[in-house]
């Protein structure tokens, strides 16, 4: 506007100037006063009223410029006397203006030497022209917002501080505030407690409800028992947090209750939090209950917003004896397989004795009912191939077909039963998973997070030994007109003995119940000793692992570069004899595995081996699991192992004394 105004001034006066010299020209051409007083009077009205334009133009300047000094005293005397912080700094950070509130509550009496990084530690590039972000400085929460300013080709940011203390704590509160529902139960009650006296029952129940008492004091919480074993609960977030951050403590105390001085005590617990009402906090919950108690219990499971998070999980577990459940699963498999055009039966990738024994099994049933069925295995990579090649021999031999066969065949009326896993990510063929929407999981493993969800059928014991365990109890509640040949006896029992060590690890009663019927039908036990047969190229390589090993934390750890084609198998063979040795509590063994480096652990039992390899990515059972870690060396995955270890023994070291 100033520019235009002195434009218009300029202007005027060249007019004003033509309008003199105009006449004057004219009077010396023209030496006629005619013609001079045409002239003239018209330049005379005209230059006067150029004279008053300029002159009109002229004071206007002189007001804007007053104006504009003016308006400039009155911006920085608003911006010195604003109640929020203020500060103009240049691009690289330089303060050269800040307000009283700024000077008062972020230098503190400091000259404006240091600059905007240094005093806030923050970029003042990273402030978006227009874009607010959150500070936290000496107790006190702000929204800082930035303007930038181009000025003579300079950058200027124009940043205020806008105090949002009592916001952020009345978020906080409300946060904290919010409640959060926990289910608790007590692991396998009916078994505990089902050769306990009434006293002894009156006892423990007593003892619980203490214990329930007294971990609920001073959460302003309420817990009610809804049932023998199970308790309902209901608190603030900030104290489940501090429950969190203790490690549930109850799952220890627990442990101190003893059932006829034989039995310990033992809770599942499942906590829903984050939901927008109490009813789907419930469902939550429900949710991170069945997870718990999928894991083998004596455990808390939290739903978050990233996934869950474990807490416990040290027991080996109670064992449950009813098979009421075992009943009616067998049933409702029947059922599928009679409705089913065809019956799919996989495991996992690298399948082995358990995992193709149980689909063979199961198989042999299915054929007894006279339905199509193939066992979905890749053969290049199973380490059960003389399991496979003896069941080829038999008079009835099973369907085995390849993963993209399998996947071409399927259709919207096939079934598919997968045995020895529930998770996703390491099926023998997902592609098949997703082609079929009819799906059965049968396995004992404790539950992992990315389980199959959508499985019409989902038979999980994680108390089991193993998968061929549950598929021999199955299969003494189908209707068949005769139990299955011997040679897929001979299947199941190999797929037992493989994951009990020879009815060693994780044997309980149900274990000896199933092998005795397996033995009863026919099941040879030096047939399937001889399928645990290696070479002497094998045995020697074996050695050698068991060779380099080293102890640390009462745990042998060997890593070694094999270079054969059996080297998953000669790793779990390694790991399980180094539990031989004395004073070894679990087994790691490291192997190059492709592009990375894999891992095979073991345990007696006292340590938690599926604990330990779900830091490293993997997974399994609480004395066999195992994981994949792709692109990573070998010295770094043991470097990894060995902080896994040490967390462990930091977190756990109490409960595996006790």
């Amino acid at each position: 506007m100033k520019r235009k105004q002195a434009a218009v001034f300029w202007i005027s006066a060249a007019l004003l100037f033509l309008s003199i010299a105009l006449p004057v020209t004219v009077q010396l051409l023209a030496d006629r006063w005619e013609v001079s007083a045409v002239v003239y009077i018209p330049a005379l009205i005209l230059c006067v009223w150029l004279l008053l334009l300029a002159l009109l133009l002229q004071k206007e300047l002189s007001s804007y410029k007053l104006l504009g000094k003016d308006s400039r005293q009155v911006v920085c005397s608003s911006l010195q006397r604003l109640s929020v912080p203020v500060v103009l700094t240049e691009e690289d950070g330089t303060i050269f203006w800040c307000n009283d509130r700024f000077q008062m509550q972020f230098l503190q009496g400091r000259k404006r030497t240091a600059t905007f990084q240094e005093l806030l530690c923050m970029n003042v590039n990273t402030l978006m022209d227009g874009h607010d972000m959150m500070l936290e400085h000496q107790g006190h929460n702000y929204r800082v917002h930035s303007e930038i300013h181009a000025v003579q080709d300079r950058k200027i940011h124009a940043v205020q501080f806008v105090e949002i203390t009592d916001l952020v704590r009345l978020q906080n509160e409300f946060r904290e505030s919010r409640p959060c529902v926990m289910l608790m139960v007590i692991d396998g009650y009916d078994d505990v407690m089902q050769y306990a006296k009434e006293s002894e029952k009156a006892q423990v129940s007593a003892e619980v409800e203490l214990l329930l008492e007294q971990f609920m004091s001073g959460t302003k919480g309420v817990v009610r028992k809804i049932d023998n074993d199970q308790f309902y609960a209901v608190m603030e977030t900030r104290h489940l947090y501090e429950a969190m951050n203790k490690r549930f403590p109850i799952l220890d105390d627990a442990r101190k209750i003893c059932v006829a001085g034989r039995i310990r005590v033992t809770f599942s617990i499942g906590v829903g939090i984050g939901g927008e009402s109490l009813e789907e906090s419930e469902k939550i919950a429900r949710q991170s209950l069945d997870m718990a108690l999928g894991r083998g219990g004596d455990q808390a499971a939290v739903k978050m917003e990233n996934g869950f998070n474990f807490y416990g999980g040290a027991s080996k577990g109670v064992e449950k004896r009813s098979k009421a459940m075992i009943r009616s699963m067998a049933l409702a498999l029947q059922e599928m397989i009679e409705r089913a055009e065809h019956i799919y039966i996989m495991g996992h990738r690298f399948g082995d004795l358990d995992a193709i024994g149980a689909a063979c099994g199961m198989a042999g049933a299915i054929q007894l009912m006279g339905k199509p069925v193939s066992v979905v295995v890749r053969q290049q990579s199973c380490l059960a191939n003389k399991l496979i090649e003896h069941l080829r021999r038999s008079a009835s031999p099973p369907r085995f077909i390849e993963p993209e066969i399998a996947v071409a065949q399927a259709t919207e009326h096939s079934l598919l039963i997968i045995v020895d896993t529930h998770n996703k990510d390491i099926l023998e063929s997902f592609e098949l998973y997703q082609r079929i929407q009819n799906i059965v999981v049968i396995d004992h493993h404790r539950k992992n997070v990315n389980y199959i969800e959508n499985a019409a059928l989902f038979h999980h014991e994680p108390y089991a030994s193993s998968a061929s365990e549950m598929v021999t109890e199955l299969l003494q509640y189908f209707r068949l007109e005769k139990d299955i040949p011997s040679d897929y006896a001979d299947a199941l029992l190999a797929g037992i003995m493989l994951d009990t060590k020879n009815f060693v690890m994780r044997t309980g009663v149900r274990t000896f119940e199933a092998a005795a019927h397996l033995r009863r039908i026919g099941a040879d036990t030096i047939e399937v000793k001889s399928l645990f047969s290696d070479t002497i190229s094998m045995y020697q390589m074996r050695s050698q692992i068991v060779a380099h090993a080293e102890i640390f934390r009462n745990n042998a750890i060997s890593a070694v570069k094999l270079k054969s084609e059996s080297s998953r198998l000669l790793a779990a063979q390694a790991a399980d004899e180094l539990l031989s040795i004395q004073g070894v509590q679990a087994s790691f063994v490291l192997y190059l595995d492709g592009n990375g480096t894999s891992v095979s652990a073991r345990s007696l039992g006292q340590v938690n081996v599926q604990l330990i390899m779900e830091t490293l990515g993997g997974g399994g059972h609480q004395t066999m699991a195992a994981a994949q870690l792709p692109s990573v060396t070998l010295q770094e995955t043991k470097e990894r192992l060995l902080q896994a270890l040490d967390a462990y023994a930091l977190e756990h070291g109490k409960t595996d004394a006790s």
